[in-house]
């Protein structure tokens, strides 16, 4: 079955085959190939290339970044938007579903990236495979294309990892979209700390901690019970170590404020004011005023990728700077 098949899938745990293949027992492009097969065979293909309604999953392609297999999609025509998505999460759950593909295609190439030890990429579980090496597969995916330049989009992890990104090859970014996540600009033991316990606890199929820290501020604490069914429906199929491997190695993509201070690239944040990332984004905003924060009202961590007014605040600001 070749990469030109077509999947119908949120998110399917396959094998690390890039493991595989640097231990030489098959070649990088049998393990991309192998990668694809595994997935297709997982849920069934059937072409939707000529399919045009909403919400609909565009072709799914793979390129080989450093040895990972990694799932993209894309639509549209025009200037070229990479979008990148949060933890545990893919391109169809954060941008298909939620509709901010549909209505960004209308306008631009839209280029939408499974991040590595999510959905139909691959999943390595050493956490040396993940933060920068994770931040670079969208600079490895613009070469991949021939592409100089595009605007950039992440939510939540895929922010955090392209605010890293833009700080170490600014001249491949027309522009950068932070949604509800800032850089890791401040990062502290405490913050070390926290992160090894969601680690630890991901490994073990829960996320109690990450649940609770992004949790609705002006909302009561979600009971165990809550917390069990909230983990289970976001693991659900997925690849446990590799995501526990994807916390661990984020620690490594980090900022220091003169870094964000020098952010050159025209920046849009855009948060919801019950998120607690909010203050986060005011303190990146102290530091560099150039940066534009777009804030939505009510809207929670998990709420926001849902709300009308990230795709209208990400078009409006992609629109000022067109050309």
């Amino acid at each position: 079955m070749s990469n030109d098949n077509h999947v119908h899938t949120d998110s399917v745990s396959t094998p690390s085959l890039s493991r595989v293949a640097a231990q030489g027992q098959i070649s990088r492009r049998a393990a991309l190939a192998c990668g694809f097969a595994a997935c297709a065979s997982a849920v069934g293909c059937t072409s939707v290339g000529s399919d045009k309604r909403p919400g609909a999953v565009p072709q799914s392609r793979f390129f080989d970044s450093a040895g990972v297999p990694i799932r993209y999609v894309e639509a549209g025509a025009g200037e070229p938007v990479v979008l990148t998505h949060g933890f545990s999460s893919s391109v169809e759950s954060q941008w298909i579903q939620t509709g901010v593909f549909d209505k960004l295609v209308k306008q631009y190439r839209v280029i939408g990236i499974d991040g590595r030890g999510h959905g139909l990429s691959g999943k390595p579980h050493e956490a040396s495979q993940y933060g920068p090496q994770a931040a670079h597969d969208v600079t490895r995916l613009l070469d991949h294309l021939g592409l100089q330049k595009a605007h950039i989009v992440g939510y939540s992890l895929g922010a955090i990892l392209n605010g890293y990104l833009v700080t170490q090859a600014p001249d491949r970014f027309k522009t950068c979209v932070l949604a509800g996540a800032t850089p890791r600009f401040r990062w502290t033991a405490e913050d070390q700390r926290k992160l090894d316990v969601e680690a630890d606890e991901m490994e073990q199929g829960s996320k109690k901690s990450q649940i609770l820290r992004l949790w609705p501020k002006d909302q009561p604490l979600p009971s165990e019970d809550k917390i069990r069914e909230l983990s289970a429906k976001d693991l659900a199929g997925q690849d446990y170590r590799a995501l526990a491997a994807s916390r661990r190695g984020g620690s490594k993509a980090l900022i220091t404020p003169a870094q964000v201070a020098a952010i050159r690239v025209k920046t849009l944040g855009i948060v919801g004011t019950a998120d607690p990332y909010l203050a986060e984004f005011r303190a990146m905003q102290a530091i560099n005023p150039s940066i534009e924060l777009v804030t939505i009202e009510g809207a929670s961590h998990a709420s926001a990728p849902g709300r009308p007014e990230l795709a209208e605040g990400i078009l409006r600001f992609l629109a000022r700077q067109r050309g």
